[in-house]
Parts: structure tokens; sequence; C-alpha cells
């Protein structure tokens, strides 16, 4: 159980951000080409800065708490943490610009409510 636990701990991320494509419509899983652009240059920097400390020995991994199945000398939890965060990120970052829009009644966006509302942004507001 101890190696699987980061694997773990990122699944998990992934899964508590779902709601965020499924009932937000943060539109990130739905969008692979955009998606691919944001991941692939911090990928390249971020990899090629842990491959260095690696080979540097600035720091190591605890073989008790990884898998030991590697991309050279990278573990696979390493990787996938730079996959899976930057996702998160993107879909918290989508998902509140969508509320944002909303909130600010521009364009016309529409959106259910898990509780069933249906709003959809530009229509008339009323005071009072």
């Amino acid at each position: 159980m101890d190696q699987a636990q980061y694997l773990i701990l990122m699944a998990g991320c992934l899964l508590i951000t779902l709601p965020l494509e499924l009932v937000i419509g943060a539109r990130v899983y739905r969008r692979p080409k955009r998606l691919l652009v944001a991941l692939v240059p911090m990928l390249v920097v971020f990899v090629a800065w842990d491959l260095l400390g690696i080979v540097r020995d600035h720091w190591t991994y605890n073989p008790r708490f990884v898998t030991g199945t590697n991309f050279g000398i990278l573990p696979l939890e390493e990787l996938t943490f730079f996959i899976v965060i930057p996702i998160c990120g993107l879909l918290t970052y989508e998902a509140v610009g969508k509320i944002l829009e909303l909130a600010r009644g521009t364009g016309r966006v529409r959106f259910r409510w898990p509780d069933g509302l249906v709003r959809e942004s530009g229509e008339e507001q009323t005071d009072g």
C-alpha cells in the first residue's frame, strides 16, 4: 500500500476536481489540444529540472513510497505529479472564470446548477 500512496493521492486530486469539468463546465478535458499546449512547456522545464536534481544527488525518492516504475531515472509518480497538478490548476482556473462570468452576467452562458436551476447569463437582471 505504501508504494501506491503517491499515485492514489494523484488520482484523488483528479477525482476531487472532476466536478469542475462535469458540473461547472470548465472545458479542460474537452479541449485536449489546448491542454497539451499548456502542459508541454511546463513538462519540459520541470522534468529537466528534476532530472538535473536526481543526477546531481540533490534529491532522491524513497523506494518505500514509489512503485519502482521509472522513465529513465524519473519515477512514474513524479511524472504523474507534473501532469495531474497542472490539470487540477487549469480546472480550478477555468471553473472560477466560468463562475465569475455567470456572476457578472456577461455574455450568454447556459449553466445548470446541481439542484437543477438553470441560469443563462445575459438575461435581463432585475433589482429588488
